[in-house]
C-alpha cells in the first residue's frame, strides 16, 4: 500500500532516539536523547510530543560498545518524510554526531520508525524503518506511545511483533520516563 503523505495531512509520527557516546557538550547519552526529544517535539509542523520512557539496550548487533539509550517520540505533524528527516539529521550533527561505518557507536542516532500508514521502498527514508520490527530498542519503547500500533508494511500488530523477538539484552532506565 502506498498513500501520499502531504502537508495538509495530520499524521502520527514516531521517531526512535537513541544514542550511546557522550555528545559534543559532554552530556552523557540520556541527557542527549532527552535533549533530541525536546528539540523534535519544537519542529515546526510537528506537535502532541509524547515520549516512551528510557531503556537501556546492548549494541544490536552484539560488540564492545557502550549499552545505548533508547526511546521513541510518538508525535502528530504535517510533514513530508525526506523533510523530516533533514530535520532529524541536523539535530544528530549538532549533537556531534559523525556517520563512519554501520553500527558505529554514535552521540546521537535519530530513525524515523513510521509516520501513519506511509510505505516508501524508496530511500532517504524508507518507511516504515526496514529493521524496526527486529528491535526490542525500538518496539518496546513504542509500546509506552502506541500499544496498538499495527506495522503498516507487515500489517502486524505490536503484541505479536514483540512476541516474535529473538531475545535482546534491555531495560527500562529507572526514572526515565
Amino acid at each position: 500500500m502506498f498513500l501520499k503523505c502531504t502537508k495538509d495531512t495530520t499524521i502520527l509520527i514516531f521517531v526512535a532516539i537513541g544514542a550511546n557516546l557522550h555528545n559534543s557538550a559532554g552530556e552523557s547519552p540520556l541527557q542527549s536523547c532527552e535533549r533530541a526529544a525536546r528539540a523534535i517535539a519544537s519542529l515546526p509542523g510537528l506537535g502532541g510530543a509524547v515520549r516512551s520512557r528510557w531503556f537501556s539496550s546492548a549494541p544490536v548487533p552484539p560488540s564492545g560498545q557502550p549499552r545505548y539509550i533508547n526511546g521513541v517520540l510518538r508525535l502528530e505533524g504535517k510533514t513530508e518524510p525526506a523533510a523530516l528527516l533533514r530535520e532529524l539529521q541536523a539535530i544528530e550533527r549538532a549533537a556531534g554526531r559523525v556517520r563512519s561505518v554501520p553500527n558505529a557507536p554514535r552521540t546521537l542516532d535519530l530513525d524515523i520508525v513510521a509516520m501513519g500508514e506511509l510505505v516508501r521502498d524508496v530511500p532517504d527514508p524508507i518507511l516504515p524503518h526496514p529493521r524496526a520490527h527486529q528491535r526490542a530498542f525500538v518496539l518496546l519503547p513504542l509500546r509506552d506511545v502506541a500499544p496498538f500500533w499495527v506495522h503498516p508494511g507487515l500489517d502486524m500488530a505490536l503484541p505479536r511483533l514483540i512476541a516474535a523477538l529473538p531475545p535482546q539484552d534491555i531495560r527500562p532506565v529507572n526514572g526515565g520516563g
